[in-house]
């Protein structure tokens, strides 16, 4: 059904010269096209359409994104009148006019959730495409601003604001800032930017825009509903998560760095003779001959077969670190440079940082796999099964570095296999962990979890984990965790964990560093994952031969041990019900950690809570983030009667409480009689 303007229908008299476009229908989708653009609006499960503009021609298909290929059925109707069009998907309204501006409304009410609106009265509309060559623009996408919103998502980021309206965010990844271009409004809205290109977002109060510097076409994705809803649809069309293996809802030891399989076993050892729980230890890098050889170095770890098979004796998982970075001494180096493995570059040799590497006194300069390159994964993934998994059945990986790690930082100069940098960059960290999920399910094994330092929108469906990278060690740096985690989880990604302490430091003779190990350590075992790492005082510089100072629970001293031990025994008994939360996330899509708000929409006060979450349903964490406090105020949301879970004391939901939080003690409260064994 087509439906040209017969009558013209009225347009700003301010443009100097309107575009009256052609509204039609095709195969179930709307489309308006007009002086070269065409927008196609199209049901993309239910609740929600899938918006693609392209200057120059129809849209294109099978271009780089997020969203799965198989699209849920829905239902959905086009009316066509003179110049106006709508398609309706459920909850969801698109409406369109003859100048081809785009609203989206509540179906039930008629209420706007978003709508486009001009930069200009004149030029440019909605949506600018400025030419860079070669058919590629640099693209803006502008949206209404609306003064009472709150935006949420995007991701990882390390500006500790849970509430990012008013930001310019980025969209390039970088150690601890995470690129996930997906906002979740208190409008009713949930919006997927599907586009891997480097660029921006712009939450302005005067308008949001959505920016790639390089790119062939907008494409974005939205559904109406609550928050939760909204993560059930967005978690439907990019991927579920798969279901956590049991023993990575445990708790995790490592350090910068062991340095040898003996290292390794002694702290193995002495969780197990202390009666410790652990169920996981981790092999950092530089554990290889060379960096991209994906083996262990026998000089350091000469019997890797007995390793493995002691800590399985144990009950211990060994987690292994892969980097994707690959140095010129590697003898990989020269047989993946001649099949065109690495990623290019358009300009100077094929190196993007240099490193440290054996055998040599200077750094060197590295390349990094094409990880969207299929065959570049199908190589690389050959080599880890051949020198990991088959020798000695290590089916679990830290994989770091994944952003990939550039220095310099410039994605304009790179050649993936999937197109340019500045198109296909933020990529690579979903394709290096589709790498490992694909070969390890190709493999036979079922259980597929890495640990990643990146990540973007579909990554949670290849069972990426990820942690909030290398971050500083105080107070300040855990007090913005508390976001970029919960900021996370509104992102699609359940499976999220920090460096319990800190990464860059940390004296364990320093004792207001303990305080902050102690608390940070709360945090930990009531965060998805837990795991202990860091590169504590006293270090040493970068290279082969460095590690750390003593990061396991004994080397904190005598006063903070047993604290920490509780927290293991609370993360202990508390499994069960981790593991029930992480199949939530795995059958419908429902985050680990939540925002108060994805419980409590109606509470309004519940939308500004940035320092506390629920775990799961019902368990409200508030974690102490400030130096020497012993009490903690904290907000219990409307609707639901809460118990402390350390005194039974009980309280009505919709009032801040004061509690005692001494430093053994992280306030937990449990949401309408629940029982979960809190104290011993």
């Amino acid at each position: 059904m087509t439906q040209p303007a017969q009558t013209p229908p009225k347009v700003s008299l301010a443009q100097s010269s309107p575009t009256v476009g052609t509204l039609r229908e095709r195969d179930g989708a709307l489309e308006w096209s007009g002086r070269q653009e065409t927008v196609r609006i199209e049901p993309w499960g239910p609740d929600a359409v899938r918006v693609r503009a392209r200057l120059g021609g129809p849209v294109l298909e099978d271009l780089p994104g997020a969203l799965l290929p198989d699209v849920p059925a829905t239902g959905s109707a086009v009316k066509i009148e003179e110049g106006h069009a709508t398609l309706t998907v459920g909850a969801l309204t698109v409406e369109v006019d003859a100048e081809g501006l785009v609203r989206f409304v509540r179906t039930a009410d008629g209420g706007e959730l978003l709508a486009e609106e001009r930069a200009h009265f004149w030029w440019p509309g909605p949506r600018l495409y400025t030419a860079v060559g070669n058919g590629y623009h640099r693209l803006e996408q502008r949206f209404a601003a609306y003064d009472d919103e709150k935006l949420y998502g995007l991701g990882q980021h390390q500006h500790g604001r849970l509430d990012q309206k008013g930001l310019v965010v980025d969209l390039v990844q970088r150690n601890a800032e995470v690129s996930i271009p997906v906002l979740t409004s208190s409008r009713g809205y949930t919006l997927l930017w599907n586009n891997p290109a480097i660029g921006r977002v712009e939450l302005a109060h005067n308008g949001t825009r959505w920016v790639a510097d390089s790119a062939r076409q907008i494409d974005y994705w939205i559904t109406a509903g609550t928050p939760a809803d909204a993560q059930r649809r967005y978690s439907a069309v990019t991927g579920r998560t798969p279901m956590l293996p049991a023993w990575a809802a445990g708790f995790w030891q490592c350090k910068l760095r062991y340095r040898t399989q003996d290292e390794l076993l002694a702290v193995a050892r002495e969780y197990k003779r202390r009666g410790l729980p652990i169920d996981a230890i981790v092999c950092d890098f530089f554990h290889w001959t060379h960096l991209g050889e994906w083996k262990f170095d026998p000089a350091e770890w000469p019997d890797p077969a007995a390793m493995v098979r002691e800590l399985e004796e144990l009950g211990i998982k060994l987690v292994v670190s892969v980097w994707p970075s690959v140095s010129p001494l590697s003898e990989n180096h020269p047989v993946m440079e001649q099949r065109g493995y690495f990623i290019g570059t358009q300009y100077g040799p094929m190196a993007h940082a240099d490193w440290p590497d054996k055998e040599v006194a200077s750094t060197v300069q590295v390349a990094f796999y094409d990880a969207t390159n299929p065959e570049a994964r199908e190589f690389v993934w050959s080599k880890v099964k051949e020198n990991y998994l088959d020798e000695y059945g290590i089916t679990a990986f830290w994989l770091d570095a994944c952003e990939p790690e550039l220095k310099p930082g410039f994605p304009e100069n790179l050649r993936y296999w999937a197109g340019p940098g500045l198109e296909v960059g933020n990529l690579y960290p979903a394709e290096n962990s589709r790498a490992f999920d694909e070969g390890l399910r190709a493999a036979g094994v079922d259980e597929v979890i890495t640990l990643n330092r990146s990540a973007w929108a579909g990554s949670q469906r290849h069972g990426a984990a990820l942690w909030s990278g290398d971050i500083g060690t105080d107070f300040a740096t855990l007090r913005r965790q508390v976001a970029a985690g919960l900021n996370t989880a509104l992102s699609g990604i359940p499976w999220w964990n920090t460096d319990i302490g800190g990464f860059h430091g940390g004296d364990p003779d320093d004792p207001a560093y303990r305080e902050v190990l102690l608390r940070w350590f709360q945090f930990g075992a009531l965060s998805p994952l837990m795991r202990l790492h860091g590169f504590r005082d006293p270090g040493m510089p970068l290279g082969p031969d460095m590690t750390g100072g003593p990061n396991e629970v004994w080397s904190y001293g005598e006063e903070a041990y047993p604290v920490l031990e509780r927290y293991l025994r609370l993360r202990e008994r508390l499994k069960p019900y981790v593991l029930d939360v992480m199949r939530e996330a795995h059958e419908d899509g429902l985050p680990v950690m939540r925002p108060l708000f994805l419980e409590f929409p109606e509470d309004r006060a519940a939308w500004d809570v940035d320092d506390a979450y629920l775990l799961g349903r019902d368990l409200l964490v508030a974690p102490v983030l400030t130096a020497g406090a012993t009490v903690r105020t904290a907000y219990l949301p409307t609707g639901a009667r809460w118990t402390d879970a350390w005194t039974g004391e009980t309280y009505e939901g919709g009032a801040a409480v004061t509690v005692d939080a001494p430093l053994d003690r992280i306030p937990l409260f449990l949401r309408d009689g629940a029982r979960l064994p809190v104290a011993e």
